[in-house]
């Protein structure tokens, strides 16, 4: 794909027509991104999936090809870029945004689809707002996006943290207003898992004792 295209999934629980914090913080930064980018914009609760159901020991999953579930993977599939905007519920994303991410892994097994290849390489992102001005507290959230993009060989953008909780709180968070303009413009490297790059750190210096010792 040579144009980008982002596919923002809005995983809010709040009623429909009510814009949260990390929407707010997530349409701040899609302002930034340069004319002739395409955005989608979908709403989780509007669309809500039905609950995931493992089959992965007794048969192939089906391609979806109507409902909320078509109508997101097709979305999923044709984006460069997808953008989780959720909340942070419980130190973690929202129900809805984890019934999405659960749906990947009957994508990941439905035949004719050829998920994981398709979206290696492809950039994953993460926006959320939260009550505490301690981010380190939303952690639990950004491994599970980094994690997900390491197992499916993405790239990863990390996540646009901003203060809020009342409705319109975080437009009140000028680090996170500030942050917001440049956030997709980052260069966003290649997830990998922590024991993957431990590893690589460790035969690289391995090779170097060798190296060393041998001369």
């Amino acid at each position: 794909m040579s144009t980008r295209r982002f596919l923002f999934l809005l995983g809010s629980s709040r009623d429909e027509g009510h814009e949260g914090n990390t929407e707010l913080l997530a349409r701040r930064a899609a302002e930034q991104l340069p004319e002739g980018v395409e955005q989608e914009w979908i709403s989780l609760t509007e669309h809500p999936l039905p609950e995931f159901v493992d089959q992965r020991h007794d048969s192939d999953h089906v391609r979806p090809t109507e409902g909320a579930a078509g109508l997101l993977l097709d979305a999923t599939l044709a984006a460069t870029d997808l953008v989780i905007a959720s909340p942070l519920y419980w130190y973690s994303v929202s129900a809805p945004t984890k019934r999405y991410l659960d749906h990947w892994s009957g994508w990941l097994r439905t035949p004719g689809v050829d998920f994981k290849a398709t979206m290696a390489g492809r950039t994953l992102w993460g926006v959320t707002a939260l009550a505490h001005e301690e981010f380190e507290v939303a952690d639990p959230l950004y491994g599970t996006l980094h994690h997900t993009a390491a197992y499916l060989e993405m790239r990863f953008g990390g996540v646009l943290l901003g203060n809020g909780s009342k409705p319109g709180d975080v437009l009140n968070d000028t680090a996170a207003l500030a942050r917001a303009k440049t956030f997709f413009a980052q260069e966003a490297p290649l997830a990998r898992f922590p024991y993957e790059t431990e590893t690589e750190t460790e035969t690289e210096t391995g090779a170097g004792a060798g190296a060393g010792a041998t001369a």
